[in-house]
């Protein structure tokens, strides 16, 4: 059975071996990010655990504006309320636990999460090869983003909740 809980600081290890393996070392987070992100964000990263093991994780800030940008990936702050963007940063699952709904899964949570705080939107930036997943998800595709993050192009995603 699967569970989904917010982050807690002893997590930082197993979430970093997650990110190492799901990103290049250009685009994954660092050390620091994460300490970070555990620190001002715990109530909008949520992780899915099995059996005592954390398999997979989803994390981002609330943002005023419905794209990410690069400067998010370095420095976040505390998340309002109520209002703004859910935005999304990091959506990894462990090698061992992908396609079994994981990913889909941590997304609905994070729909849920949104929509209880009156949130306008989940925003994500993904590789052209990640689009049509996120669009059965209900994303729209807003064609190629601004972010440079980790050398790569990615494309802006968006899912209005209003």
């Amino acid at each position: 059975m699967i569970t989904l809980r917010n982050v807690q600081p002893k997590d930082l290890e197993q979430l970093l071996f997650i990110e190492n393996e799901g990103f290049s070392k250009e685009e994954a987070a660092s050390k620091e990010a994460f300490v970070e992100r555990i620190g001002l964000i715990a109530d909008t990263f949520i992780v899915a655990e099995k059996e005592g093991r954390i398999i997979g994780y989803i994390n981002g800030p609330i943002i005023n504006q419905p794209y990410i940008t690069d400067d998010l990936f370095t420095k976040i702050k505390e998340n309002p309320k109520k209002g703004g963007y859910q935005s999304v940063l990091g959506l990894a699952i462990s090698k061992q636990a992908r396609n079994q709904g994981i990913a889909k899964y941590l997304i609905d949570k994070m729909e849920y999460i949104s929509i209880e705080n009156g949130r306008s939107g989940i925003t994500l930036t993904c590789k052209e090869e990640l689009v049509p997943f996120y669009e059965k998800l209900g994303f729209v595709n807003h064609g190629l983003s601004d972010s440079k993050h980790g050398g790569i192009s990615w494309y802006n995603l968006l899912k209005i909740l209003q």
